[in-house]
């Protein structure tokens, strides 16, 4: 997992009072961990990393808490595979690429053009997904066995 540089608490509150959401704790951790982690995590993700620091911090918690920032547009809920919903906090348009392997998810730069259109054809376009499926250069490293096909 990469880290971003430390978050300050006053941006953060700052970037939640801008969208008109209430910087309570607990969305302020979990917008936080979504920030500096970068590890496009779910929600059980999310409450691993968590309740260690907040034990009274619940999994409804943080689902209405990502509901909220989802809706808010202050992050994106990413559904790569079928059965999972991850998060990502992106300030850039980027999409990204999932590891059949070990499952991480990465960010992957995109032509911006093709992410700044407001209208395709006639169609107002509300929101961009774009994801790639394969194998990381890391299992691609512990295994060349994948390089064969």
């Amino acid at each position: 997992m990469t880290k971003t540089k430390n978050i300050s608490t006053d941006y953060l509150k700052e970037l939640l009072e801008s969208k008109d959401v209430k910087p309570s704790f607990q969305r302020l951790s979990v917008l936080k961990y979504i920030i500096q982690k970068k590890n496009h995590p779910s929600v059980d993700t999310i409450f691993k990393a968590l309740s260690k620091d907040i034990p009274t911090l619940s999994k409804t918690t943080i689902y209405n808490t990502l509901n909220l920032l989802t809706q808010k547009g202050i992050v994106t809920a990413l559904t790569i595979a079928d059965n999972e919903t991850r998060y990502d906090f992106g300030e850039e348009h980027h999409a990204h690429f999932q590891c059949a392997v070990c499952g991480m998810v990465f960010d992957v730069k995109v032509d911006s053009d093709f992410c700044d259109r407001d209208f395709i054809d006639g169609h107002k376009v509300d929101e961009i997904q774009v994801h790639f499926k394969g194998v990381c250069s890391n299992c691609l490293n512990k295994n060349n066995t994948f390089l064969k096909h």
